[in-house]
């Protein structure tokens, strides 16, 4: 359920000193590190719904730790842009044991991590021990070339609370600069908002504010009626970056329920604005991909309200688009 006060609250990082004031490292985050099982066939999918700027599939291999241990990951990887947002699909050989194989065995296909970029190693190196002294270790740290270039990538530990990876990435080289914004939101679907908002703001982030959704006679689930309560709290990191926790009840079927089912708690959505809907679910249509749930916020046609839809392409990676159109 969107409520439009979600696309337009601005909240500020009002965090005491006592939890720890966020460092500047988590203002710009626009890399998704996204697992899947076959990384050609998943990019070749998101290349129809709009993602540009394809790296062809390489062999990469990945040095570092895993849990403190020296750990090598070989995998494939395609990258590419999804508006201004890089989304790296990396695909980990099969019969290794790192951070990315565990994330397959336990949820699937899914998006991994969020990855801030660090300004400095040794900014990394400054929040890896701030995250220490919070009590938070690193999951996995890792070194790879791109074009030649070193590339770090640190891995938080933060999923079994904070339910997806906290990630910083360093590299010697500016990244390109960012086109034009086609996601607004990632959505997560979590058992208990209140415990992963208290998880966050120990970190130093904001609180997730929470609110009880009520049904709407226009929801829809499979083309069906559906009338449900849920919690739903939004959480903005910077201007770039968002985050919606829903925690919603098994029964009646619902989409969020499904997840659950499919992946376990963890990112169920990414959130994605379209001028036309219809004309946007027609083209989704003839791709194959069918309306899973919808609904609308506010009084639709009217300023402050709109309609979604939650397309199903849980096939191609583990994710649902919702498109969403505010009047």
């Amino acid at each position: 359920m969107k409520l439009l006060r979600c696309f337009v609250v601005v909240l500020c990082f009002a965090i005491s000193c006592s939890a720890a004031e966020l460092p500047k490292c988590y203002q710009s985050m626009n890399h998704v590190t996204w697992i899947v099982q076959n990384a050609d066939q998943v990019s070749a999918a998101w290349k129809a719904l709009g993602l540009s700027d394809i790296k062809e599939s390489v062999r990469v291999q990945f040095s570092g730790e895993y849990r403190g241990k020296p750990v090598t990951i070989r995998a494939r990887q395609v990258s590419g842009h999804l508006g201004s947002l890089t989304l790296d699909f990396i695909q980990p050989d099969k019969g290794q044991n790192n951070a990315f194989t565990s994330f397959l065995s336990s949820h699937g296909d899914g998006i991994f991590s969020f990855v801030f970029e660090a300004s400095s190693k040794q900014e990394m190196d400054k929040e890896i021990q701030r995250m220490r002294t919070l009590g938070v270790d690193v999951l996995q740290q890792l070194t790879v070339k791109e074009h030649g270039t070193p590339v770090m990538f640190t891995y938080f530990n933060t999923e079994p609370q904070g339910k997806y990876v906290l990630g910083l990435a360093y590299s010697p080289v500016a990244p390109a600069a960012g086109g034009k914004s086609m996601v607004s939101h990632f959505g997560a679907v979590v058992r208990d908002i209140p415990s992963v908002s208290a998880y966050w703001q120990r970190l130093g982030f904001q609180p997730i504010p929470i609110e009880h959704a009520t049904p709407r006679k226009d929801m829809r689930y499979r083309g069906k009626p559906l009338w449900f309560y849920f919690d739903v709290g939004f959480q903005r990191y910077n201007p770039q970056f968002a985050v919606e926790w829903i925690s919603a009840p098994a029964t009646p079927a619902n989409i969020y329920a499904d997840y659950f089912k499919l992946h376990g708690e963890g990112i169920q959505h990414i959130g994605m604005p379209v001028d036309d809907l219809s004309k946007t679910v027609a083209t989704y249509g003839k791709l194959g991909y069918s309306v899973w749930q919808a609904g609308a916020w506010g009084d639709v046609g009217k300023k402050d309200s709109g309609q979604y839809d939650y397309m199903d392409t849980d096939s191609i990676g583990g994710i649902s688009v919702e498109l969403l159109h505010a009047y």
